[in-house]
C-alpha cells in the first residue's frame, strides 16, 4: 500500500527580502511585484506505509507525465507483488494517458479518496515533515536547488523511517496521584 500525492508549486525566491526599517526610523514601502515568476517546481511522491520510506520526484509542472513518473519509480522500488497506490481523484491521475499505462502495468492499481477527505491519504502528514527538513528557513535560487533540497531530505527522513498506522495511538494510561477509598 502505497499513499501517493504531489506537493507544490515549491517556488525559488529569487529576489532578496525588502528591508523592514530605514535608518531613520520610517518604514520602507517596498514595490509590489503580483508575479511569482515562471520558476516553479512540483514535488512527487509516494509513501510507503508498511516501513515508512518515501520515494519523491521533482517535475517542473502537474501533470499525467509526472504522475506516470512517479508511477514507474514507485514500480522500480518495489520489485516483487501488487501495488495500491492511494491517490486523490486528480484529473492528471485519470487521464487517458495514466490509464493506457496502468493497462501496461496491471500490478499496480490506483484507489481513490473521497472528495474532501485528504486527511485519509498518509502522504500528507509525510508532506509536513519534509517541509520542515528541506525548506524551513531555506531560499534557493533555482529549482536545482529544490530539487537538491528535496532528494538530500527524503535521504534523511528514510533513514530513520517508521511504519504509518491509520489510527490515533492510544491515550496514556494516567496515574493517579492519590487513591480515595471509602468504607461503608
Amino acid at each position: 500500500m502505497i499513499c501517493a500525492d504531489e506537493l507544490g508549486p515549491v517556488i525559488p525566491r529569487t529576489f532578496p527580502p525588502a528591508p523592514g526599517w530605514s535608518p531613520d526610523g520610517h518604514r520602507i514601502k517596498a514595490p509590489l511585484e503580483y508575479s511569482r515568476g515562471s520558476d516553479k517546481t512540483w514535488v512527487y511522491g509516494g509513501l510507503r506505509i508498511r516501513d515508512g520510506t518515501e520515494v519523491t520526484y521533482c517535475a517542473p509542472s502537474r501533470n499525467s507525465d509526472g504522475w506516470i513518473e512517479l508511477l514507474t519509480r514507485i514500480a522500480e522500488v518495489n520489485p516483487r507483488g501488487p501495488i495500491r497506490v492511494v491517490t486523490d481523484n486528480l484529473s492528471s491521475h485519470t487521464s487517458g494517458k495514466v490509464r493506457q499505462w496502468l493497462t501496461r502495468h496491471p500490478r499496480i492499481q490506483q484507489v481513490f479518496i473521497p472528495k474532501k477527505a485528504c486527511w485519509l491519504n498518509m502522504a500528507e502528514g509525510w508532506w509536513r515533515l519534509l517541509r520542515r527538513a528541506a525548506f524551513a528557513g531555506q531560499t534557493f535560487a533555482d529549482t536545482g536547488e529544490i530539487t537538491h533540497a528535496v532528494d538530500v531530505a527524503t535521504a534523511q527522513l528514510n533513514t530513520r523511517a517508521n511504519p504509518w498506522i491509520w489510527e490515533r495511538p492510544a491515550p496514556p494510561t494516567r496515574t493517579l496521584r492519590r487513591k480515595f477509598v471509602y468504607c461503608l
